[in-house]
């Protein structure tokens, strides 16, 4: 036998004598727990971030109308608005640090298996400033942080292994990520989906970060009073036809090459801004300035754009093509400048934004493409392609537009997702380390199967 072999037979009966153990209806309890509390969480963060929203966009400026110039006019708070903000969130990455952005997230998610709760202050604190000052980056990248960093600060109290200290990660990214979307399921596999390039792999996860989404879910529903279902309003579809099939998959092609389009003017903004990144409160007051040049000249840009998905689904029509498609090219740019300016926030609903603007000026431009299609299949292909995630965002989409559209949605998430398969902006996502998956707890579970061992 050899020393290989017998190093293994030790390790695993190392872990039957000495196992750590939680039944599955523990492992339930603990995921119950994390989507109350994330939904908390969200529900707090989301009444602090609407009145600073509130304070900063339609107070102050009524307060400060009659001090501006005559000369300067009243429309330049915008550029001055994001300007002062981008210098205050600098003034925060100064004092506390930089907590980590998605791709750190990620990374962290594959070992040690857990996120940092030491860096939620930060997270905090910065991310607020950072939303509230018109950056295009929305909260769900803070709240996974925070509740990530929450279901890993209760693994470690428990003592449970890397494994099982990752499920419970899982549930906190996932109760963030459900009282965010208002789909717990597609919110679910959207956390499960993330740290990787092809597909979801920590399957093991699945039932308990689902139960943590719907709790969650439940909660921040229940405390904001926000309406359960479809989001958005779109233009109802006709019955699905086979050409409707066709559509998806033209416009997966699309959504792809849009989603190159963006990832390379990321990239040159990234590299542009680079040389700043040891003067923090210089990077993040220019990139609050550029950002609110770019509104100024584009109003729609400014925020994280959820609200602004509905504007366009109303009044795109009277925009015109070229105006619709300025608009995305420009919002390609607001969220380079403001994820690359040391802005805290996610990216998914400025990608929903830039789809749903040329999925309306495409079925402007080709009447046979019902709006409808045009914007949830391009949402969903740009978006696809970005974070590599087909099978959440087609769950996600098809319940925040209440459509029966999933088939078509699906098409354009797997042909955006097959087509750039080889393109990434999450540099970190990757597979899983098989080496984590020890063939003696197959043997294990069989054994008691109501019980996961850790150990």
């Amino acid at each position: 036998m050899s020393s290989n072999s017998q190093i293994e037979i030790s390790d695993c009966h190392e872990n039957i004598s000495n196992p750590r153990q939680l039944t599955y209806l523990q492992l339930y309890l603990c995921a119950v727990i994390i989507g109350i509390f994330g939904g908390m969480v969200a529900t707090i963060y989301y009444f602090v971030l609407e009145t600073m929203m509130h304070g900063m966009w339609d107070t102050l400026p009524e307060i400060v109308k009659p001090y501006f110039p005559s000369w300067l006019g009243v429309s330049n708070y915008v550029w001055i608005a994001t300007t002062v903000g981008g210098f205050f969130v600098g003034l925060a990455l100064y004092f506390f640090g930089l907590p980590g952005e998605m791709a750190q997230v990620v990374d962290k998610i594959h070992n040690p298996g857990k996120i940092d709760i030491r860096k939620t202050p930060a997270m905090i604190i910065a991310s607020l400033i950072a939303i509230a000052s018109g950056g295009s980056a929305g909260p769900e990248a803070p709240l996974v942080q925070v509740n990530g960093s929450f279901g890993s600060w209760l693994g470690d109290r428990l003592k449970l292994t890397k494994t099982s200290v990752r499920i419970l990660t899982f549930c906190g990214m996932s109760a963030a990520l459900g009282a965010f979307f208002g789909a717990p399921i597609g919110a679910a596999l959207f956390a499960l989906e993330i740290p990787h390039r092809r597909g979801l792999q920590y399957f093991e996860a699945i039932a308990p970060t689902i139960i943590a989404a719907i709790f969650s879910f439940t909660v921040f529903r229940l405390n904001t009073g926000i309406t359960i279902g479809g989001f958005y309003h779109f233009e109802e579809v006709p019955a699905l036809s086979p050409q409707n099939l066709l559509e998806g998959l033209v416009l997966g092609v699309i959504g792809a090459g849009l989603a190159i389009m963006f990832i390379i003017i990321f990239r040159i903004i990234g590299k542009l801004l680079n040389p700043l990144e040891q003067y923090p409160i210089v990077l993040a007051t220019l990139g609050g300035l550029s950002i609110g040049l770019i509104a100024f000249a584009f109003p729609q840009t400014l925020f994280f754009s959820e609200a602004q998905i509905q504007t366009v689904i109303e009044t795109g029509a009277s925009l015109g093509v070229g105006l619709l498609l300025a608009i995305a090219v420009a919002k390609m740019f607001a969220i380079s400048f403001t994820l690359n300016s040391g802005f805290l926030g996610g990216f998914i609903f400025p990608l929903f934004f830039i789809g749903a603007n040329v999925g309306y000026a495409l079925s402007l431009a080709v009447p046979q493409v019902h709006p409808t299609v045009g914007m949830v299949c391009l949402m969903a292909a740009i978006n696809v392609a970005v974070t590599k995630t087909p099978v959440s965002t087609s769950i996600i989409l098809s319940v925040l537009s209440g459509t029966a559209m999933l088939p078509v949605i699906a098409i354009a998430s797997f042909v955006s997702f097959v087509l750039t398969s080889q393109i990434t902006m999450i540099k970190t996502q990757r597979c899983r380390d098989l080496k984590e998956v020890d063939p003696s707890n197959l043997i294990l579970e069989q054994v008691t199967s109501d019980r996961i061992f850790v150990g």
